[in-house]
């Protein structure tokens, strides 16, 4: 004699229901109408779960990607087209949490601070110690340019860190030597100058030479456009002057700008990345998608190496007195850097599968176009960035 539940005195529970349609659920989401069980009205702490899991996936499959995307040249992209995809991270996730991570790092590494160096400075109480620390201070920054060979926006900020050294260590030396900066040929100019004059120079556009707008008088008119969208362009123009005008003075906010300008011109690039190789391998009939996975993984592994770059330059910054741990930072950093464009190169050539006479000529296309549209993206945007600085 079987007994029921009831009779055990466990009522079973009845089955779980949509309480969108009703219908009984069988998962997490509903397979009638496709909501899911969980919504918005929980913990914060389970939402922001869920969404990291959602956009990271940092999971165990996180270790079996990055070894093939740094080592194996196309072959993640072979294993998505062949189907197998549960087992790696999507290309875009990949993508992003590289992006993202990269430039953080990398944005902390080259954060060359002056502020130290001008307390020193002002502390400073004869001119043989304000030569000292300039010396020492320009050999850091000497080194650090030469580790920096590969990363553009670095080297350059590291070129106007040094002129900004060494225009700080002459007005400290001329402080102490009870000179004035200003030399006897600017003294004897006219002392009836206007304020208006020194006024309109402060909105000298920088790069127009000796032409000067004064913004005031001849405000941005664009014929077509109404007045509120040229004084808004106005007042935009003459921020982005001001800031440019800080950044010449202030290098590390050019470099943390461009620096900061990267993920997103590289996340807004990739279509076009993607579109011209789709234009180079038009005959091979692959859909447009296909060429963005490509994408999508070669950028998620130049993120990744210029990561390990950054990371090994660091170590080595760290632990320079070390001879061999200096040694080895030197040649990983070398291996690495010699590796990206051998890397591309194969990955394009398992991918698409097309001979090497071929697979060449449309390497060094594309990575002559990529590079000048890298270039004025990133310039563009840090522009465009500066005038809501």
């Amino acid at each position: 004699m079987s007994s029921s539940p009831e009779a055990a005195g466990s009522p079973a529970q009845p089955p779980a229901q949509c309480a969108n349609c009703g219908t009984q659920l069988l998962g997490p989401h509903c397979y009638a109408c496709g909501q899911p069980v969980k919504g918005l009205v929980r913990h914060f702490s389970s939402i922001l779960g869920d969404f990291f899991d959602t956009l990271l996936a940092l999971d165990s499959r996180i270790t079996r990607t990055l070894g093939p995307l740094i080592s194996r040249p196309g072959y993640l992209t072979a294993e998505y087209f062949a189907g197998r995809r549960v087992r790696y991270v999507s290309p875009v996730r990949l993508f992003i949490f590289l992006c993202l991570t990269t430039f953080f790092i990398v944005q902390l590494s080259s954060d060359w601070n002056i502020s130290d160096y001008d307390s020193e400075m002002s502390r400073a109480a004869s001119v043989e110690e304000v030569e000292q620390l300039r010396d020492k201070t320009l050999a850091e920054l000497a080194k650090a340019r030469a580790d920096s060979d590969e990363v553009a926006a670095a080297r350059e900020g590291l070129k106007l860190a040094e002129l900004k050294v060494r225009q700080q260590a002459d007005v400290r030396i001329a402080q102490l030597q009870g000179k004035e900066l200003i030399g006897e040929e600017s003294t004897e100019g006219s002392e009836g100058e206007s304020t208006a004059d020194t006024d309109a120079d402060d909105f000298c556009l920088v790069g127009l030479g000796d032409g000067c707008w004064d913004p005031g008088a001849e405000p941005v008119n664009i014929d077509g456009l109404p007045t509120a969208v040229n004084d808004w362009l106005t007042v935009q123009a003459v921020k982005a002057n001001n800031n440019l005008r800080i950044t010449r003075e202030e290098p590390n906010r050019f470099k943390k700008a461009f620096l900061g300008a990267i993920p997103s011109t590289l996340i807004v690039l990739l279509p076009l990345f993607a579109l011209i190789l789709w234009v180079l391998y038009l005959f091979q009939r692959r859909l447009y998608m296909e060429h963005l996975i490509v994408a999508l993984h070669s950028h998620a592994f130049l993120c990744l190496a210029l990561l390990l770059v950054t990371l090994l330059a660091d170590v080595q910054a760290w632990l320079e007195t070390y001879g061999l741990i200096d040694a080895v930072c030197a040649w990983a950093i070398g291996l690495l850097c010699l590796w990206m464009p051998i890397y591309l190169l194969l990955m394009q050539k398992r991918v698409y599968g097309q001979g090497w006479g071929s697979t060449l000529v449309k390497f060094l296309v594309l990575g002559v176009s990529y590079s000048v549209l890298l270039a004025l993206g990133a310039t563009f945007t840090v522009l465009s960035s500066l005038a809501w600085l």
